[in-house]
């Protein structure tokens, strides 16, 4: 029977496991697993190297240390889309096989994000703001825009990009989009157009965001690209604070240059591995204070609405990374491989 060791887990998601692994040995630890902190149980047990395979979480680190802890350890998967906690050299040395979970709120992140964008088209928090803060059931100074007709920008195509796509179709809003990698077929496929940058700043009524944060793309929303862009045009960010230059952001929502910004993330937040880790561990960087500083001003502004990185967080997407790692776990038991293994482990 296949020994495996679950760290950084829920109650329920305990439950949930038992139920769909009833022929494994399993052992559970809301605790994260490093070298200074090998649950207390395994400390006092010495079969540490009963475990056939353990699931870890990004709290966790498999680094050399633990993985040596664990002698004749078979498999390490991870319940997140990141997985640099992991030691890959390690990992090749001893040959463990790996899994992760590359995706699991595509559709969930574009829903929120076209909720944002219909919050400020519409100004449904505006209305909704008016009537129960000041008692008044008046539209006046409420006029919004149709999606219908209106071109939307996207940047970034990949697994959010592309829902993002389909909803703006269902909308029927014309969509133009770029991507550092074109996919063809897919514009084919979903019957929009890649463009350069410059082309999509200039032409877009809706920009929104789902790029992955690198040095490449840090500030890709800065002074200089914004006065490239239609006057009040609106922009959404659903993927990474560092994205957009707050300061730059600010003076153009003042000057109305841009119209209107829905956002899910800050800047402060800074480079986050993994969304679920927020409901584990809260935001555990330090604030950069002149950025948080005009954050404050963003929350106060009328044109401006911004959630608390909440747009992944679904029953559905939760229970999407369980199930995913429990694909990985189910499909090692019975062929010896994961079903997402780790890229290059």
């Amino acid at each position: 029977m296949l020994k495996i060791a679950f760290f950084e887990i829920e109650d329920w998601e305990a439950d949930y496991v038992k139920q769909r692994l009833p022929d494994a040995e399993l052992f559970f630890s809301r605790e994260k697993l490093n070298k200074d902190n090998l649950p207390e149980i395994l400390r006092q047990n010495s079969g540490l190297k009963d475990f056939d395979g353990i699931s870890i979480f990004v709290g966790s680190e498999a680094k050399k240390d633990v993985i040596n802890s664990f002698s004749g350890l078979k498999l390490i998967t991870t319940r997140s889309t990141g997985f640099d906690h992991i030691e890959h050299s390690e990992i090749k040395n001893k040959n463990i096989k790996t899994g992760y979970v590359p995706g699991y709120g595509d559709n969930t992140v574009a829903e929120f994000a076209f909720g944002l964008l219909l919050n400020l088209s519409r100004k449904i928090y505006e209305a909704f703001d008016r009537i129960r803060e000041k008692g008044e059931f008046s539209f006046e100074g409420l006029q919004g825009f149709d999606l219908s007709g209106k071109t939307i920008g996207v940047l970034g195509t990949g697994r959010i990009g592309r829902h993002s796509i389909k909803i703006a179709k269902g909308f029927g809003m014309n969509v133009i989009a770029y991507d550092a990698y074109p996919n063809k077929d897919l514009e084919k496929e979903l019957g929009f157009q890649y463009v350069s940058l410059d082309n999509l700043f200039a032409n877009s009524d809706v920009i929104t965001l789902h790029l992955p944060y690198s040095e490449s793309t840090h500030h890709i929303i800065n002074s200089e690209n914004i006065k490239k862009m239609k006057k009040g045009v609106i922009l959404i960010n659903t993927a990474r604070g560092g994205l957009v230059d707050t300061e730059a952001l600010i003076k153009a929502l003042n000057e109305g240059q841009i119209g209107g910004y829905g956002a899910d993330v800050f800047e402060e937040e800074g480079i986050t591995k993994d969304e679920r880790a927020f409901l584990l561990y809260g935001h555990p960087e330090g604030h950069n204070l002149k950025t948080a500083l005009a954050n404050h001003v963003l929350i106060d502004m009328p044109n401006v609405i911004i959630t608390p990185h909440n747009a992944f967080n679904t029953k559905e997407a939760l229970m999407r990374i369980l199930d995913t790692d429990l694909e990985n776990i189910k499909s090692f038991i019975e062929k010896g491989e994961t079903k997402y293994p780790i890229p290059n482990s």
